[in-house]
């Protein structure tokens, strides 16, 4: 908990939070703080610190030390490129903390790297289900649905993504919108 505190402060995040809200520090969860400080991010550093800052506090957020220790197992098969043993980690983290986003998404990831694109999305779905706020589930919704041959759809949870992460890395490969290049009427700018 105080690493979480360090990194945001550290950030120089919590003094921009307090400018960007009108409610004090203490009046917003650890969660809303975190989220506030994404939005609010005025760099594309800030929006790094601050998504780092999400991703441990997603992991963190694990019920049990168990979970976690399946979690951490999990992500080093992953980066070990032993993604059937990340998977079946990942399978135990969502068996014992079903309610737990994070397990979720993170069998998606394995799924995915392991071609079962209709198990990932069928996961990732569940994530975004039990955390709506979770850009990284809508992130991975829009490489598994751009996989399936659907860019419309995946246009969609990437804009979703975006709308939570502004700095996210894949907002680049958002389709331009025809919106934005709508003449004024009467004088006036359209709301984009």
């Amino acid at each position: 908990m105080q690493r979480r505190r360090f990194l945001i402060t550290a950030a120089g995040l919590v003094p921009a939070l307090m400018v960007a809200s009108p409610l004090s520090a203490e009046t917003l969860s650890e969660r809303e703080k975190l989220f506030q400080a994404l939005k609010t991010a005025r760099t594309e550093r800030e929006g790094r610190l601050a998504e780092n800052a999400i991703w441990n506090w997603w992991l963190d957020q694990s019920p049990t030390p168990e979970v976690r220790a399946a979690i951490d197992y999990g992500m080093e098969r992953r980066e070990s490129y032993d993604f059937e043993a990340a998977e079946k980690a990942f399978d135990s983290v969502i068996e014992k903390a079903p309610d737990y986003a994070e397990g979720w998404n993170q069998r998606a990831f394995a799924r995915f790297l392991r071609d079962n694109i209709d198990g990932a999305l069928s996961d990732l779905e569940k994530a975004v289900e039990l955390d709506p706020e979770h850009f990284g589930a809508w992130s991975g919704m829009y490489h598994v649905l751009m996989r399936m041959g659907r860019p419309e759809v995946a246009a969609s949870a990437l804009s979703r993504a975006v709308t939570i992460h502004p700095w996210l890395k894949e907002r680049g490969m958002l389709p331009p919108d025809p919106d934005a290049r709508r003449p004024a009427i009467k004088g006036k700018q359209q709301d984009l």
